[in-house]
């Protein structure tokens, strides 16, 4: 009986190959490159202001039609929901660098030990820094414009009321907001895991993938620990907004990132492509059992 071939038992190996290929470049960059990745990580924050804002300007703008007894308020959640989904395909093509999709890179490269959980750690942090400089510029200039004063305001503002309330809310709020990152990191990171394995060879399907994956995020009011920061700028700077509130559901929300994005996605897919067990035991005493 032949032996069973390498590539149908582990058919994850590109993608690995392709998330190792990225991190050492996101690694030398966020080093030796450090202000230079900064500026990455800022335009995936200025990408992320932009569109967000936008998403909250459509559901106002459908909000205000009326239809019968109501409005098209869920309408424009679906429209805004496709046009945020471009925010990803934006920070892809653009080879900008954001802190949830890094989760998953940076979880390969530690299960694999191309890289330390301290140097994992401090890129994941520069990212960060980036991505928040990035929606902080956005919120001064929205602050001092007109360009979402009236109904997409309010709509940020409620958006942020709803999301400090899982904070104020004790226990029950946190883990609702916790399954809600979790949830939100993975339907990123499948994306990018669907981008990286080399079966889909055409730019189009890339994009629809990720718009999906954002869809999915932005239409159940999913918690992104970077487009809450940037949100929260916005409206901070407009407003004013409880700083411990909106602090603890930035915690939360990147404790969920990452479990969705660096453990479920990152460490599952990088043992389950493993496949140096299986060598050593198909070189020596056979086909491993499980």
């Amino acid at each position: 009986m032949s032996p069973a071939d390498p590539q149908s038992l582990f058919p994850g190996k590109q993608f690995i190959s392709t998330a190792l290929e990225v991190l050492e470049t996101k690694t030398t960059m966020s080093g030796g490159l450090a202000r230079r990745y900064l500026q990455r990580a800022a335009m995936a924050g200025v990408l992320i202001g932009l569109l967000y804002a936008t998403f909250y300007a459509l559901v106002a703008a459908f909000a205000a039609i009326e239809v019968g007894d109501g409005t098209l308020r869920t309408v424009g959640r679906v429209v805004g929901a496709v046009v945020f989904g471009w925010a990803l395909v934006f920070i892809y093509y653009s080879r900008s660098e954001l802190l949830t999709s890094n989760m998953m890179i940076v979880s390969i490269g530690a299960y694999h030990r191309r890289t330390s959980w301290g140097r994992a750690l401090r890129l994941l942090g520069l990212c960060y820094l980036g991505n928040v400089l990035g929606g902080l510029f956005v919120a001064v200039l929205l602050r001092f414009s007109t360009l979402v004063e009236g109904a997409p305001a309010a709509e940020m503002a409620d958006s942020v009321a709803h999301k400090l309330a899982y904070v104020t809310d004790g226990p029950a709020g946190w883990v609702d907001l916790l399954v809600r990152a979790l949830l939100c990191n993975f339907c990123i990171n499948i994306a990018m895991l669907l981008v990286y394995n080399g079966l889909i060879k055409d730019d189009l399907t890339k994009c629809l993938v990720m718009i999906t994956s954002v869809f999915i995020f932005a239409f159940l009011g999913l918690e992104h620990s970077v487009a809450n920061t940037v949100l929260f700028s916005v409206v901070g700077l407009r407003d004013g907004i409880d700083l411990a509130a909106a602090a603890g559901n930035v915690g939360i929300a990147l404790l969920g990132n990452f479990l969705g994005g660096g453990l479920l996605i990152g460490l599952y897919y990088a043992y389950v492509n493993d496949d140096s067990q299986w060598l050593r035991q198909s070189r020596g005493e056979g086909a491993p059992q499980e």
